[in-house]
């Protein structure tokens, strides 16, 4: 384990190299599933490195990223990468995205990698290990009152065409929590929760590259996760919900009204 969490780290760091060099550039934007889910030439090219990099070393494990299809493997080893969370900040040249490994071993979460390019953080976690940052170790807050929590949360890419309940769950937190932030990468909210600049996170609708490595860090940090009605936090990223685990029966609470 520690010599894929070593590999993932590399890794990350090397896209992450690309994505801060290029961050100027101007860059080719096109869409997907919606007119504000945005991908960019760096995506494409982050993708092509990661894929590269990842099945040049372990041939045989699964992968799965956001921007090209599945690869089965035959090791028990899955690696979920997202290659650039947060696109539609770095389209804005909006210094906040990140780099996201999340590898799995028989289906459960073992090694988790955040990679932050623009403030040189690198978030890890290796199951029953901890979490650390920049190779220090790292906790959850200490925070224990919802209306002292500083919250995280973001919105799908149908946000524009169909009602979400999580404009009314946003709408609750508002006046239960100190504040809420909704900076758009999951990834790093995660990493927020698990050293303990956020006290909690939850958001729906996501995929598993957004939350893979983030629930594991969260975990690791001594946090708890979930889905929003209590229940094992979600693979899919449908139903997320992350916290310092003081916090979290007061936003359970919340969000189911």
């Amino acid at each position: 384990m520690s010599e894929l969490l070593t590999l993932a780290t590399s890794i990350a760091r090397e896209a992450g190299r690309i994505a801060r060099d290029r961050f100027h550039e101007p860059r080719t934007i096109a869409t997907k599933s919606s007119e504000i889910d945005l991908v960019t030439d760096v995506d494409h090219a982050l993708d092509a490195l990661l894929r590269g990099r990842i099945l040049a070393s372990r041939s045989n494990d699964g992968l799965l990223t956001e921007e090209n299809t599945a690869h089965a493997g035959s090791s028990g080893v899955r690696w979920i990468v997202d290659p650039l969370d947060g696109t539609t900040n770095y389209a804005h040249a909006f210094p906040h995205f990140s780099i996201s490994i999340g590898i799995e071993v028989d289906g459960r979460r073992e090694i988790a990698v955040v990679h932050d390019p623009m403030r040189d953080e690198t978030f890890t976690a290796q199951r029953g290990r901890g979490a650390s940052l920049n190779a220090a170790p790292i906790r959850v807050s200490k925070i224990a009152e919802l209306r002292r929590a500083l919250l995280a949360t973001g919105f799908a890419y149908d946000v524009h065409t169909r009602r979400t309940p999580n404009l009314d769950y946003f709408g609750r937190f508002m006046t239960r929590a100190q504040a809420i932030r909704r900076a758009g990468s999951a990834a790093l909210d995660l990493a927020y929760v698990a050293c303990g600049r956020f006290e909690g996170y939850w958001e729906l609708n996501l995929s598993p590259w957004d939350v893979a490595a983030g629930l594991l860090l969260v975990e690791e940090a001594g946090g708890r996760t979930s889905d929003i009605d209590g229940a094992s936090a979600p693979a899919s990223g449908a139903r997320v919900v992350a916290s310092n685990g003081a916090v979290h029966e007061a936003m359970l609470e919340v969000l189911r009204g």
